[in-house]
């Protein structure tokens, strides 16, 4: 799994639409089902007040939203710079009767003021398809990092899903202004007779 280029993400989107508009059908859960339930149940275990703040860093199809609101998740907000997948997302929630998910078209690296104080953010993929952007794709990871902090609150948690960056990496990418609190078991695979981790799901606090 490589998540598309900038460019590509509107056009993958409005496939994702019409096919919604066509057979209801949301489209591709990124890292899969099994990776939101990895989030929940961690939610859960941390006993998260069903209030907290969530935010979800490039929703996509808003599909996580749906599923944590079916958990009893009561403030969610999920925002994507690409205006098809909030377009999918309104689609996808009004489907599911989810009125109360707030739904924005918001360039994280360029965050409108009203996106402050989040107790918690999550992101599945959208760090790796910023991280991975050919152009000064450095400076927008640091960027990544300056607007997490300027969104999440203190003490306040961030979970983040990666296909392409290792446990080290990550803390070494997010050393300033968090600490690691735990890995999340992902699934394994073996290639050549080495076993690796495909998915990488780290949870940081801010400090």
């Amino acid at each position: 799994f490589s998540p598309p280029l900038d460019s590509s993400w509107d056009a993958a989107y409005e496939r994702e639409l019409q096919t919604f508009q066509d057979i209801g059908d949301a489209g591709e859960i990124w890292f899969g089902e099994e990776s939101m339930m990895r989030i929940i149940r961690w939610l859960e275990k941390q006993k998260v007040p069903l209030d907290s703040s969530v935010l979800d860093i490039g929703t996509g199809n808003g599909v996580l939203l749906v599923e944590l609101a079916k958990s009893g998740y009561t403030n969610l907000t999920g925002i994507d710079y690409s205006p098809s997948a909030i377009q999918l997302s309104e689609k996808v929630r009004e489907k599911e009767g989810m009125s109360h998910i707030k739904l924005k078209v918001e360039d994280f690296l360029a965050p409108s003021a009203e996106l402050s104080g989040f107790e918690i953010c999550i992101d599945k993929g959208t760090y790796d398809a910023i991280s991975l952007n050919p152009d000064n794709a450095v400076g927008k990871r640091k960027q990544y990092v300056r607007s997490l902090c300027s969104v999440l609150k203190p003490e306040g948690f961030f979970l983040i899903t990666s296909c392409n960056w290792t446990k080290e990496e990550l803390l070494n990418e997010f050393r300033e202004g968090f600490e690691i609190l735990e890995e999340l078991p992902t699934p394994k695979f073996c290639f050549g007779g080495r076993i690796g981790n495909s998915v990488t799901a780290l949870v940081f606090q801010r400090k």
